[in-house]
């Protein structure tokens, strides 16, 4: 990688597991030991420091409350909480640390619930801009998906397609960073699904992002995967967008206790790190004016961009290319930048991604099942 550009010379690396949840989750954990061990430590340094919490915690209170959110997360998918077994098993951390790893933004709602804290969420809470757009819209009359994943600079360098066979569920592919079962992604029945951070102020015990993410790309029926979503017990707030391969198509704007659906009609639908529903904004955390300038900057950009019918997918890739808005570079304090994007044709059973700034560095084509 070209620190000072953020481009990378090779393309995002893709990582084939099969097998069992179990197997899948120890072949994850081989390839990418030393990132996952590294981020353990890192987002439990975090999680205990007043900085996301609003106050500082106890590392016993956060491994205890991540420990009782390991019950919810085993009842609601037994196969993905077998993954994540496997995976701490072959990194060599514990299995609270591991949840930790990916379910980290969720988390912290459940920490700022359990700790009465206060105050607002951190310029960091903010990632990603994502978008629907139905085949009304589109060149082919196929519906398109899109999203951008933005964090601090660094996690660029630990982003990765995992392509995965499962012996019980659809083949799928997911965007994702070291250590996280799955962040982006479709699997062969076209099922689409992409997210938003949101920083909700009602967190409870319950299921983080990521196992949403991968229980709904274990459907095959649109209304199933819906379901992943609406009758989850989350464990934070976060916006997830849903998509199948007959255009069909919802927003689901989610805090851990109250969630507003929006279905995907004749007009692309939107969204970045702000609720913008009555119900929603009123669990929603306090922002911080910057964040909550960028995300409204960003949402007002990527509908400006996506106004216009006969859009395809080098169309969209252009979207998380604007360096107006919507892709942008690390800057101090908080260094956050735009660190990989998706595009996804679920018609087609095809998905585009790329590591690091979309401006700068080439998306990769993955075909899925």
């Amino acid at each position: 990688m070209n620190n000072a550009s953020g481009q990378f010379e090779t393309g995002i690396p893709v990582l084939e597991v099969s097998g069992d949840g179990r197997a899948m989750g120890r072949a994850h954990g081989r390839a990418y030991e030393a990132d996952v061990r590294r981020f353990a430590r890192e987002r439990l340094r975090l999680a205990i420091e007043p900085h996301w919490v609003g106050q500082p915690l106890m590392e016993e209170t956060v491994l205890s409350v991540t420990g009782d959110c390991l019950t919810a997360h085993r009842d609601y998918s037994p196969a993905l909480t077998a993954e994540l077994e496997g995976l701490a098993a072959a990194a060599g951390i514990g299995l609270e640390e591991a949840l930790l790893v990916g379910g980290f933004t969720d988390l912290v709602d459940t920490f700022y619930a359990a700790a009465g804290a206060a105050g607002p969420a951190p310029v960091e809470a903010d990632q990603c801009t994502a978008f629907l757009v139905p085949g009304e819209r589109t060149r082919t009359g196929h519906a398109l998906f899109g999203q951008t994943w933005d964090m601090h600079e660094t996690g660029a360098s630990h982003a990765l397609v995992l392509q995965g066979h499962p012996d019980d569920a659809p083949a799928f592919a997911v965007f994702t960073s070291a250590g996280a079962v799955g962040m982006i992604g479709m699997n062969e029945a076209g099922i689409t699904i992409g997210i938003n951070n949101l920083s909700g102020a009602d967190g409870r015990i319950g299921v983080t992002w990521n196992f949403v993410v991968r229980e709904a790309l274990r459907q095959t029926r649109f209304e199933d995967a819906l379901d992943c979503i609406t009758q989850a017990t989350l464990a934070g707030a976060h916006n997830y967008l849903l998509m199948d391969a007959l255009g069909n198509g919802v927003n689901v704007e989610a805090t851990a206790t109250t969630q507003v659906v929006t279905h995907l009609e004749r007009e692309p639908l939107a969204h970045t790190n702000h609720c913008v529903a009555k119900e929603t904004r009123a669990r929603q955390r306090t922002r911080d004016p910057i964040a909550q300038a960028s995300s409204e900057r960003r949402l007002e950009r990527a509908y400006e961009l996506l106004d216009r019918s006969g859009l395809d997918v080098e169309d969209l890739m252009a979207v998380t290319r604007d360096e107006q808005a919507i892709c942008y570079q690390g800057k101090p304090p908080a260094h956050i930048a735009t660190c990989g994007a998706v595009i996804a044709d679920p018609s087609s059973r095809r998905l585009w991604a790329v590591r690091g700034l979309p401006s700068v560095n080439r998306y990769v084509e993955v075909a899925v099942g």
